[in-house]
């Protein structure tokens, strides 16, 4: 069983809702935000392919500050059904694999400070937890902020 990635466009639009309010009930994005993402030229959005299903997707956005870029991984959603089966992991490094080719040398994501297992997946990728981020979601859901150097 082989995950295939490919870039994500418009047309994936619905089922890339449909995962994200799997995933994220409360604090998924609107349709609208994941459009406007997905828009961006500076974005760069993934889908996870597992037997011809989307199993998931992946946006992330390049920052330019004066000559350096950094990478902001937006969102990373993997459907209920294909979770433990490498489809995170695979997403996760396909866009790092992407920003290193666009000359991104620092990325970066939040995680909620309740969400066990996307911690543990981006503490085994080298990111690393640098400040807790109180309130982030809501009143009083707090974050992480995860920082990797990319080679």
């Amino acid at each position: 069983m082989s995950i295939i990635t490919r870039r994500a466009t418009v047309n994936d639009l619905e089922k890339l809702c449909e995962i994200e309010r799997e995933c994220f009930t409360v604090e998924a994005f609107t349709k609208e935000q994941i459009r406007f993402l997905l828009d961006d030229q500076n974005a760069v959005g993934l889908i996870a392919l597992l037997d011809d299903e989307v199993a998931g997707f992946i946006i992330g956005l390049i920052h330019h500050h004066n000559k350096t870029r950094t990478g902001h991984i937006c969102t990373i959603d993997v459907a209920v059904k294909y979770r433990r089966k490498g489809v995170g992991l695979k997403l996760l490094s396909e866009l790092e694999k992407v920003f290193v080719k666009m000359g991104v040398k620092t990325c970066y994501l939040e995680a909620r400070v309740d969400n066990v297992a996307a911690r543990e997946l981006y503490r085994k990728q080298g990111y690393v937890e640098v400040e807790r981020l109180e309130d982030y979601y809501h009143v009083g859901v707090h974050g992480v902020l995860f920082v990797k150097r990319l080679s």
